[in-house]
């Protein structure tokens, strides 16, 4: 199989970067929804490293051709995303729909990234962290094709499909429609900004990786699922942006390179939004388990979650929460 789509590459690449080779070509490990491959390719005496990502088009998740103009308008404002080489959603090149793109060096695993960093170092990545999502902000988000859902509406219809729930997230549902903020307006979203889709190197935020799920919606969005414990990998509640610094210091930061003022009563209601978005994914996490659908010890485990997200939702309704 390899050896075909290695053929199939070079004829991809060859309207792009001439007569091309493509060499070494290596699936690699993670990513839920997308097949990601690394590979090298040879035009006239130059070695490239490129990035292949595949997966058949849905529902959920942006076409690779929505990706590829996302990312392109992202990086004209500001934002460190890979370069785009190539993107279609027909999958006849290739066997699914693809992307090809530069590889970025550095890191993606969290807690590899939270061993390479210092106190400086932390506060670093945050303050990157802020301003390339305010570049995100700032991108144009017309004519292309984005979505703008409902996101509170939507988790909403997710859990109603799996056919169970909870007290508390019932609870939380009905004080978030009660409560709803005054909408801001609708810009880029990337939709899954969190350690975990960052690559980090040596000067801190080299790249925002998986866009998968971009969209129109409100900046806060984006910030407030910045901040929910999951994406704290462990790191200490005082660190709740992240894990990489506090919530405070994080909105202080975006401030600054968004050149605009946050409501913080506002970014409170989306970030209990985001948690309760995390807690439905659990919960949908393990019906894929205990339904028979895909056996498995870690989906079994991110259901056991549920109960973290509930504590966590409790909080954030009596007033409590991640500082």
């Amino acid at each position: 199989m390899s050896d075909d789509l290695a053929r199939a590459l070079e004829d991809v690449l060859r309207p792009v970067l001439g007569d091309t080779t493509v060499e070494d070509l290596q699936r690699l490990t993670g990513g839920a929804s997308r097949t990601t491959w690394a590979f090298t390719s040879r035009s006239d005496g130059r070695s490239r490293h490129l990035i292949l990502r595949t997966g058949a088009r849905d529902d959920i998740h942006a076409s690779m051709e929505l990706e590829a103009k996302v990312q392109q308008r992202a990086a004209a404002a500001g934002a460190p995303v890979p370069h785009i080489l190539a993107a279609d959603n027909s999958p006849d090149a290739v066997g699914e729909p693809y992307l090809i793109c530069d590889a970025i060096a550095g890191e993606t695993i969290v807690r590899k990234i939270f061993r390479m960093l210092d106190d400086t170092g932390r506060a670093r990545l945050l303050t990157q962290c802020a301003t390339a999502l305010a570049a995100i902000h700032r991108a144009d988000p017309d004519g292309v094709g984005l979505a703008a859902p409902d996101e509170l509406a939507g988790w909403r219809t997710r859990l109603d499909e799996i056919g169970d729930t909870t007290a508390t997230f019932e609870w939380t549902f009905r004080r978030l429609a009660d409560e709803r903020p005054d909408p801001s307006p609708m810009r880029l979203v990337h939709g899954d900004f969190r350690m975990g889709n960052l690559i980090v190197d040596d000067s801190g935020l080299a790249a925002v990786l998986d866009w998968e799920l971009t969209h129109k919606g409100e900046i806060y969005e984006d910030l407030a699922w910045f901040c929910i414990r999951a994406w704290r990998f462990g790191a200490a509640e005082s660190l709740g942006a992240g894990g990489l610094g506090s919530v405070e210091t994080f909105l202080q930061a975006y401030e600054s390179a968004a050149q605009i003022v946050l409501d913080r009563s506002t970014f409170r209601w989306w970030l209990t939004v985001a948690t309760l978005r995390w807690g439905v994914i659990c919960r949908h996490q393990a019906e894929r388990h205990l339904s028979g659908e895909a056996r498995s010890v870690e989906l079994a485990a991110i259901g056991r979650r549920v109960s973290e997200t509930e504590w966590d939702l409790l909080d954030l309704l009596s007033g409590k929460g991640p500082q």
